[in-house]
């Protein structure tokens, strides 16, 4: 059993889950939502939504999640509790593999030590792994966070092991891309999601219900050319002006911010720049996807 909120499954995880793998069958037990949202007035923003964790997990090659609903009454298990309830009677778990910055129990009181000595007293032993590095600093959630709300979408897919994401339903937004030559899919507005700063860059558009990978050009801010007041999160798939996805579910995965947002002078000067910016997309996705 491996033990974590599992936040956006970073390259940290992974590796304490490929660890997990080399003892035998895993799964792992994870919590929704995060709990310091729960225990505490100010929950991180997620790096990915539940399902898209759980697909995550999968693709580590684990053999069962098991999601646990974070609530008061989890909230308020002793240590004792909820290593018993969890991991003695409902998994029967025979080896625990955790971060070593694993807290559980009320008010956080159960720590890696703590977990150690309950399994030598109730059958399952337990290995403690450090915060894995890539020789800098850990990767970690907070990492990962930091660099997306900078901006810093390649740097974040360096610690996530994949291309930063939201995801969302295509909403009408003020059909202004089409006029302009570049009509735009609009993502209902990610809530509680970490979202990288205002500006435009490169990426893709994954259709949900196809798996349809699109090269795209991605801009986040209000429209300032045009005195927009409401941030908006909206992507033009390069070549397309046939797509209709209105009131479909598709992600964004952000490559490579292009630029940050300004504000332009004209219309046509907007116009050739988005021509500049499309290109640049062009050039950044030709590789591979490896989202």
């Amino acid at each position: 059993v491996a033990i974590g909120i599992f936040d956006g499954v970073h390259a940290g995880h992974q590796q304490i889950i490929s660890a997990a793998k080399l003892i035998g069958d895993v799964t792992v037990v994870t919590f929704d939502p995060h709990p310091r949202g729960v225990v505490g007035s100010n929950p991180p923003l997620a790096l990915a939504s539940l399902n898209f964790r759980l697909t995550l997990l999968e693709r580590c090659g684990i053999d069962a999640t098991l999601v646990l609903p974070f609530n008061k009454e989890l909230a308020a298990l002793s240590p004792d509790e909820f290593l018993k309830k969890v991991l003695v009677d409902h998994l029967h778990a025979k080896h625990v593999v955790v971060g070593d910055n694993f807290k559980f129990g009320f008010k956080a009181a159960g720590d890696t030590n703590y977990l150690s000595e309950f399994g030598k007293k109730n059958g399952f032993t337990t290995a403690v792994f450090e915060r894995f590095s890539d020789g800098k600093e850990p990767w970690s959630s907070t990492r990962a966070r930091n660099y997306i709300e900078s901006g810093e979408v390649d740097k974040a897919a360096l610690v996530l092991g994949r291309f930063p994401r939201l995801e969302g339903i295509v909403v009408h937004g003020d059909h202004r891309g089409r006029e302009l030559g570049y009509p735009t899919a609009n993502l209902e507005t990610p809530v509680l999601m970490s979202v990288p700063e205002d500006g435009i860059y490169a990426g893709y558009l994954v259709r949900s219900k196809t798996n349809e990978v699109l090269p795209a050009a991605i801009s986040i801010g209000t429209n300032p050319t045009f005195d927009g007041k409401e941030k908006r999160v909206e992507a033009y798939a390069l070549d397309r002006t046939d797509l209709d996805l209105y009131g479909e579910q598709v992600s964004f995965d952000f490559v490579k911010q292009i630029r940050k947002t300004v504000k332009f002078d004209s219309v046509d000067a907007l116009v050739s720049q988005m021509g500049r910016d499309v290109e640049e997309t062009r050039r950044l996705t030709s590789h591979t996807y490896n989202g």
